[in-house]
């Protein structure tokens, strides 16, 4: 197996919306050929610019091609057509309206409508899905475009899309969580792939990351975001999206040889039976969980875990969704409590090995980690490229994949991390070549301001408060 490194210029096909934002006569998008850490290939990083001015005092008319205030089909069925109108309306919005105009743009009965008919969607899909490239029906097989993180980056996710072509019948995508927090539009990019999914359902997966949770969002800004934009009305908009993260799937496998998920891997909760009690019928084991010796977790257990929590378990026995959304690899082998963060595992390259060897895969990918984790990680490569290749055994590789470049957009240094984000392409007909593309962030951001106290809360999830988890 081979990782290739490599870009390439995507043509827009006829069932392609424009881009959300042209960009002015005198910005450009510069492709520079870098130098990738792995396999002594290259990869590409692409530059993309974007005028921005400050929001004057009174609020602008909207263009005449933008159909605002955004209003639900009256049949119900979402078209290419409302999609574009809709990355159109937050693009224009994020940049001239204040957070409080957002019910004019997207009108809360419109985010009911939506959020409804996609919690239903992802809550009848699978703990770990199945991404199935090859279409019988019209003999043609799609590509896989894997993204990581987004953390409420919308336009660098609107850049992307563009990018990298938008889903189609010929390209899925699958997205690894994160997709909110910390980023000041965590309320249009939810959006806007909750629209994707209703649209494509099967050519769009989204898995829950560990920010899609009543603990991260109350601390890192969504809650207070979602407050800010839709006033009176926030609560209960709030309570919806915290209904819907419960609904994520945490996983994916793609074309039957790649492991997607947002931490990744995740340790086994086979008990065995201490002592059985007297009586009948209907008699009752004592169970007994042995925390000190940590296997890994089987594909079978992962598809039984108990997904529907507003966070996942540090303690008792629904452990696999915590271990799923947020362990992170280690250059150690085997297993061990991931104490860094308070909940989750580290797993070694042996561990990679094994699952990939059990399952007959060749890559895991994950995310979870930015620039400001990695910084406190030694023996692990930086996040500067947007994606690290972590684990390198017999049978593939561990790739840990992230697409929200500049990040964090607040930060309380004058030094930034000035990453590039990145997503990752598979292609047929072996699905196991990961071409990464690299990319930087859309430049000026419109000016906006934060929604946690980014200088005093940490950066890398570290530290967690979990006696305020809610795990029930």
């Amino acid at each position: 197996m081979h990782l290739v490194l490599r870009h390439t210029m995507t043509l827009p096909t006829d069932s392609e919306p424009p881009p959300p934002s042209p960009p002015p006569p005198d910005s450009a998008t510069d492709t520079a050929t870098a130098t990738a850490a792995a396999n002594g290939a290259t990869t590409t990083t692409t530059t993309s610019s974007s005028s921005s001015e400050n929001p004057p005092d009174s609020l602008p008319t909207p263009p005449q091609e933008l159909q605002l205030p955004i209003s639900w089909p009256q049949d119900g069925t979402l078209s290419l057509e409302w999609i574009h109108n809709l990355m159109q309306c937050f693009d224009w919005s994020s940049r001239n309206f204040p957070p409080s105009e957002f019910p004019s743009v997207l009108p809360v009965q419109v985010f009911d409508s939506l959020i409804l008919v996609a919690s239903k969607m992802l809550h009848k899909e699978p703990n770990c899905v199945t991404v199935d490239p090859f279409r019988p029906n019209s003999g043609t097989t799609a590509s896989v475009v894997v993204v990581g993180d987004v953390h409420g980056q919308l336009h660098d996710l609107l850049f992307l899309l563009k990018d990298a072509g938008y889903p189609s019948d010929d390209r899925i995508f699958v997205f690894n969580g994160d997709y909110v927090d910390r980023g000041a539009w965590g309320l249009e990019t939810f959006v806007l792939l909750l629209a994707w999914k209703v649209f494509m359902p099967h050519n769009v997966y989204l898995l829950r990351g560990n920010h899609e949770s009543k603990y991260c969002t109350s601390v890192y800004g969504y809650e207070k975001e979602v407050m800010a934009k839709y006033g009176d009305k926030g609560k209960h908009v709030y309570r919806k999206c915290l209904g819907c993260f419960e609904g994520l799937p945490l996983a994916s496998i793609v074309a039957g040889c790649v492991f997607t998920a947002h931490g990744g891997l995740f340790r086994s909760v086979t008990v065995t039976p201490s002592k059985r009690l007297k009586g009948k019928k209907n008699r009752k084991i004592l169970l007994n969980h042995d925390n000190k010796t940590l296997t890994l977790g089987s594909l079978e257990e992962l598809s039984k875990a108990r997904r529907s929590v507003l966070d996942p378990p540090w303690e008792g026995p629904n452990l696999i969704p915590g271990d799923v959304l947020w362990s992170d690899p280690s250059k150690n082998p085997g297993l061990a409590p991931n104490k860094e963060r308070g909940i989750g595992l580290l797993w070694g390259p042996d561990c990679t090995e094994e699952f990939l060897k059990k399952y007959q895969l060749k890559l895991v990918i994950r995310s979870h980690e930015g620039p400001d984790a990695r910084e406190k990680r030694d023996g692990l490569d930086r996040m500067s490229e947007g994606y690290t290749i972590d684990h390198v055994v017999d049978s593939g590789k561990l790739i840990t994949l992230f697409s929200a470049p500049d990040y964090p957009q607040f930060q309380a240094t004058e030094e930034r991390y000035n990453n590039k984000g990145a997503y990752v392409v598979l292609e047929p007909p072996n699905f196991d070549n990961a071409i990464f593309h690299g990319f930087t962030a859309v430049t000026p951001r419109p000016k906006v301001n934060a929604y946690y106290n980014f200088e005093e809360v940490i950066d890398s999830d570290e530290e967690l408060d979990l006696e305020s988890m809610v795990t029930s």
